[in-house]
């Protein structure tokens, strides 16, 4: 006599409808997650457009302020010596205390004849001097600085180097420091319109040493990453604001096309003041 065969399992309408649940969660996980890494892609990418056009009104803003106290600088100090000489005319002439007090206020106000390094600050390279304190020290006429307007190509390749090597890419303390000091260097060959240096820096970071598998899952790793996004966000907008509310960046935005024109125009300003105070001094002297 045979034995029984064991029943066959049977499914429920419920099982059927647990097993359809479970796949379509796990697709419905799949599509979040892609939905997530376009997400951060999109915010990359927004980032790196405001990051590239913060900085470069940052080297603008530099190069106007680098030219702004080169043609004017000597006139706001001719300008500060002539009123001290006004106020101690005045004063030796009144003997008046308060005209005294402002005299010695005047006086302080102008500025003592810079140190060497000072001076030079920013001018020392490992090339030694730079050509405009070589002018200076040899008597020659100081020749402007550059006005570095970063080409688009500099733009392009300034992009895909932020996005491959900034710091907060890195997994440990050690990558960090790699990848900061990389970005430094980046970030002085943009300063300078450099296109063959940012080229050369890029083949040297793809030629480096592979980063490190991630150790957070995928999207743990995504959501950190959007975190940092909005922080480095406001950051640049912060950077941006007070670039844009400061002197320079307040002059620059009265001539963003022909900066060149706006100084000029206060160069004349200022030598008319000048000449207006030598006329005042000179009539006191002759007082």
């Amino acid at each position: 006599m045979t034995e029984p065969a064991e029943p066959a399992e049977q499914t429920t309408p419920d099982d059927e409808h647990a097993h359809e649940h479970a796949g379509g969660g796990a697709a419905e996980a799949e599509a979040g997650a892609e939905r997530l890494e376009r997400a951060v892609r999109a915010a990359e990418q927004a980032l790196i457009e405001f990051e590239v056009a913060v900085e470069t009104f940052r080297i603008e803003v530099d190069n106007f302020s680098r030219l702004h106290h080169q043609r004017l600088g000597p006139m706001y100090s001719r300008l500060d010596e002539l009123d001290a000489l006004i106020a101690e005319a005045r004063a030796e002439r009144t003997g008046d205390p308060e005209d005294k007090r402002r005299a010695d206020e005047a006086r302080a106000l102008v500025m003592a004849m810079p140190g060497v390094e000072e001076l030079f600050g920013g001018w020392l390279d490992s090339d030694g001097l730079s050509p405009e304190a070589a002018d200076m020290l040899t008597g020659r006429p100081v020749s402007p600085p550059p006005r570095v307007r970063p080409s688009e190509e500099a733009r392009r390749l300034y992009r895909e180097l932020a996005r491959m090597a900034h710091p907060d890419l890195a997994q440990d303390e050690h990558e960090a420091d790699r990848r900061g000091a990389f970005i430094a260097r980046v970030n002085t060959a943009y300063a300078k319109g450099d296109v063959a240096e940012l080229t050369a820096l890029k083949a040297e970071w793809e030629a480096g040493p592979a980063p490190e598998e991630p150790r957070r899952t995928r999207n743990e790793e995504l959501y950190e990453r959007l975190e940092w996004l909005a922080q480095r966000k406001e950051l640049l907008v912060s950077v941006a604001k007070q670039l844009e509310e400061g002197a320079i960046g307040q002059m620059l935005k009265l001539a963003p096309e022909d900066p060149d024109r706006l100084l000029e125009e206060i160069a004349e300003e200022l030598l008319a003041r000048v000449e207006e105070k030598e006329a005042q001094l000179a009539e006191l002297a002759r007082g």
